[in-house]
């Protein structure tokens, strides 16, 4: 199939090593934050906090959260060019929400005399917060989506990545304060590979055929 998406999927790659002697352009690094801040979530809501990782003192906190555990992803935090944090907010209230309707009167997407039916959508957070308050789950799956989204805009870019589930979100919370009431379960590492040290950058890339996994109806 020849489609300027599937070639930027099929090229991309989950990165190995980096060289730490490429960065990624100021222009880029635009283009990335606005992709980010373009991503979907369910009812517009939101409920993220994202932490560039960019000057050598951030690279050094970030190494130090692999103190204890998953220390294969270590070497990313001062070889990539960037790395981002993607936090959720683990108790996503409706004053949270209030700011994104506030911004959709803003815009002009929602009448000012509306305001509290568009609270309407609110219900789905309802639905998934527990009796404490807590909607983690919830918004852990936001976060993801915007994850997924920035992963095909780098690929789009010709940055390489490697989406890290093998962080210490316990650690991350400690050394980065300013996460205070977000967690972080996923990063993202950005930049360029090592070609003589990426070893998965030369395999062939692998997935399940499609009438596996997909049935049309």
């Amino acid at each position: 199939m020849s489609h300027q998406i599937i070639t930027d999927l099929e090229s991309r790659h989950t990165v190995k090593h980096y060289d730490a002697s490429k960065r990624i352009s100021a222009a880029d690094l635009e283009v990335i934050y606005e992709a980010l801040r373009l991503s979907p979530s369910s009812i517009n809501s939101q409920p993220w906090k994202f932490i560039v990782i960019e000057s050598d003192t951030a690279k050094q906190r970030l190494h130090d959260t692999f103190a204890n555990k998953f220390q294969f992803n270590q070497k990313h935090a001062k070889t990539a060019s960037h790395t981002i944090l993607f936090a959720h907010k683990t108790n996503y209230v409706r004053a949270d929400y209030e700011k994104v309707i506030n911004t959709d009167i803003q815009a002009g997407r929602t009448k000012p005399e509306n305001k509290e039916q568009a609270f309407g959508a609110f219900a789905f957070v309802d639905m998934n917060t527990d009796d404490q308050g807590n909607n983690a789950a919830w918004t852990k799956s936001q976060a993801y989506l915007a994850l997924g989204s920035t992963m095909h805009a780098l690929a789009r870019l010709n940055i390489d990545s490697t989406p890290m589930e093998g962080v210490d979100h316990e650690l991350i919370s400690e050394l980065f304060p300013e996460l205070e009431g977000y967690q972080c379960d996923v990063a993202l590492a950005m930049g360029y590979n090592d070609a003589t040290e990426d070893y998965n950058a030369a395999l062939p890339k692998s997935r399940l055929a499609l009438e596996n996994i997909m049935t049309v109806l």
